[in-house]
């Protein structure tokens, strides 16, 4: 029961995993709150799988040109900042719809990713454990990382939260008001291009969304404002993180799985629980 705590005690990796698990929960809270509101999932998930593409060309590029200064997560980084301002433009500025460009840049950047995958020579097998993730390899370079974009995103929020919220909760009224809706919109973009790179690396790609909008899905059903929902994100998804470390642990199962499941529960739990308090109160 208690060998997890054990390891981070006396193991590098575990601790910088139980490090890592406590940073991206501050992202995940704060941005993941920003995706429910607006309501803006499918759009994090095509930028999660444009990731694929940037880490590609960044693998590629270091065995064939030998630029041994980019790492996959530089690509990644890239990638999907490039994927959320496409999307954002497409979205308030191009005449196709929406869901056609979004498609569009799913497909694509997986697509893009795959080809460079296969052209680069030699295994790529350290970014195949993107797709699924591995918190265990984090580094204590990732984990530096890490802090500086959550005080960028902290900072932000900070700085522009009752913009980000106007443009989350009434756009049309942001406008009236004279507020750069598309500025703001792209900056809420872009956060979320930071925020999914960093949980790709707990979760891998195909269950980032998951960890970003459960949190947040849990804790709006809790509370009333977006900054009180910010903080209980931010808490449940620490408490998601690393009690699916420590319970996955000891019979050796991926922790990202682990997560996933256990933020599942919880999201299940509270709809059951609600249900039934809704109708008890019915009855009264």
């Amino acid at each position: 029961m208690f060998e997890f705590w054990s390891a981070v005690g006396v193991s590098t990796l575990a601790r910088n995993a139980c490090i890592m698990a406590l940073m991206v929960s501050v992202a995940c809270g704060v941005v993941g709150s920003f995706v429910v509101a607006r309501r803006i999932t499918y759009i994090a998930a095509a930028i999660a799988h444009c990731i694929l593409a940037g880490m590609g060309a960044a693998q590629y590029a270091v065995r064939v040109f030998g630029w041994t200064w980019l790492t996959p997560l530089h690509g990644a980084y890239a990638a999907a900042i490039l994927a959320a301002l496409v999307i954002g433009w497409a979205a308030l500025r191009a005449s196709e719809r929406e869901d056609t460009v979004i498609s569009a840049v799913w497909a694509v950047g997986m697509a893009v990713g795959i080809l460079f995958i296969y052209k680069t020579p030699g295994y790529q097998e350290d970014l195949m454990t993107y797709l699924v993730g591995n918190i265990l390899l984090v580094s204590e370079a990732d984990i530096w990382t890490t802090l500086a974009l959550n005080i960028v995103i902290v900072g932000v929020t900070w700085l522009f939260f009752p913009q980000l919220e106007a443009v989350c909760f009434d756009e049309e009224f942001a406008r009236v008001r004279g507020l750069r809706v598309e500025v703001y919109y792209a900056l809420l973009l872009v956060l979320t291009a930071i925020t999914v790179v960093m949980l790709a690396m707990v979760v891998g790609i195909v269950m980032v969304i998951a960890l970003l909008t459960l949190p947040a899905a849990v804790a709006g059903r809790a509370t009333g404002s977006l900054g009180r929902t910010m903080a209980l994100a931010v808490l449940l998804c620490a408490g998601l993180n690393v009690g699916g470390l420590w319970i996955s642990y000891v019979p050796d199962l991926p922790a990202g799985a682990v997560i996933i499941l256990l933020g599942g529960a919880v999201y299940l739990g509270t709809l059951v629980f609600g249900g039934i308090r809704g109708r008890r109160s019915a009855v009264r």
